[in-house]
């Protein structure tokens, strides 16, 4: 099994895959950099073409992304979050039109997930996927949060699973 971690965004997505397996490991992951000076469409056609890039080099069975977060009172970021739904949907187009399926999980609930901590510090995020994952180095922000997403996929999948409230492929009932 096979997921590919998002963490979507106009002008830097993170992506990560992993591969599931008696360890989890990264079998790949970077950031998607696009120019400011770029129109916003043109970034967008491109993140999708990048997303439809990475499911045909290593056709992951799920797409995990994170959502946005929108915050609450006076620190709200609606400009922040508008724009992540944006690249979310360039992301949801490329992984439907694959027939591949599609998870969406809260900031929180990835930290709650990979650290056992609901507000985990970005960097200690880094730290723990590096360790989790085997890394020798440590990877740059956006891509350590698209391997957490993915983590945190993993990890949902695993926990239903001995929930028995999802049945292995093969395993119909």
């Amino acid at each position: 099994m096979g997921i590919l971690g998002i963490d979507p965004g106009t002008l830097r997505m993170g992506y990560g895959v992993i591969g599931d397996g008696p360890n989890p490991h990264a079998d790949d992951y970077g950031v998607i950099a696009l120019p400011r000076k770029m129109p916003l469409e043109q970034r967008l056609h491109q993140l999708h073409t990048h997303i439809l890039n990475l499911i045909a080099i290593f056709h992951p069975t799920a797409v995990a992304v994170e959502e946005p977060f929108v915050g609450k009172g006076e620190r709200r970021f609606p400009g922040a979050a508008l724009a992540i739904g944006q690249a979310q949907a360039a992301v949801f187009i490329g992984a439907a039109s694959q027939g591949i399926p599609i998870f969406r999980y809260a900031p929180a609930k990835v930290k709650s997930a990979v650290a056992d901590y609901g507000a985990a510090s970005k960097e200690q995020m880094r730290e723990i996927v590096a360790a989790t994952l085997g890394l020798k180095e440590v990877p740059e922000s956006d891509a350590a949060d698209a391997l957490s997403v993915g983590l945190c996929h993993l990890i949902q999948q695993q926990a239903d699973l001995a929930l028995g409230r999802i049945i292995p492929p093969g395993q119909e009932r």
